[in-house]
């Protein structure tokens, strides 16, 4: 990972109070995570660094050999932008430092197949969650997946807009990343 352009370690921890500490006082742009750590496991640490009630939360993304379905619920409850299993691969590692860093998310491909189908399978709901038109066009993008460039490109508007409006949904539904805002969008029917 230090060998990417652009991406450099500025601590390393050996268990989760120290990587709460170090994280608190290095303040990185992006925490990898582990979720086996000794003392206090990696979805605490990642509850005490970007968890709901945190002030100025750090962007983390989860990385783990543990590919269970409780695991991914917690860490994104916790405040994950992102959660990737190690046999991702190290490109998929870099992508999701680099999401994180520009304030997206980043889920492993298995893992967002399954959480798609868990929300696909609930009967939608018809909440509009308060949400303009152009909102929900953003909503249901983002459930696709689309990057800020990618949903801009398709509804011709800026990248600049496109964060603006994303943001307003994301303080009318409460949710605190882009993840929340897909699963609300599976929960209440208003996926494509």
């Amino acid at each position: 990972m230090a060998a990417e352009d652009g991406v450099e370690v500025v601590g390393e921890a050996g268990d989760g109070l120290e990587a709460v500490r170090l994280a608190r006082e290095l303040r990185p742009d992006v925490v990898l995570m582990d979720i086996r750590m000794p003392g206090v496991d990696g979805l605490e640490a990642t509850r005490r660094l970007a968890g709901p009630g945190v002030e100025d939360p750090l962007r983390v993304v989860v990385v783990t050999t543990f590919d269970l379905d409780e695991y991914v619920h917690a860490a994104l409850n916790g405040g994950a932008v992102g959660f990737l299993l190690k046999d991702a691969g190290p490109a998929l590692l870099v992508e999701a430092v680099r999401s994180a860093a520009r304030g997206d998310a980043l889920v492993s491909p298995r893992i967002t197949v399954r959480l798609l189908r868990h929300f696909s399978a609930a009967p939608p709901a018809a909440e509009d969650g308060g949400l303009t038109a152009r909102e929900l066009d953003i909503v249901r993008a983002v459930a696709r997946g689309l990057t800020n460039t990618e949903v801009a490109r398709e509804l011709f508007v800026t990248v600049s807009t496109v964060k603006t409006h994303l943001a307003s949904v994301q303080a009318k539904l409460g949710a605190r990343n882009r993840v929340e805002v897909a699963a609300w969008a599976y929960r209440n029917g208003h996926a494509a």
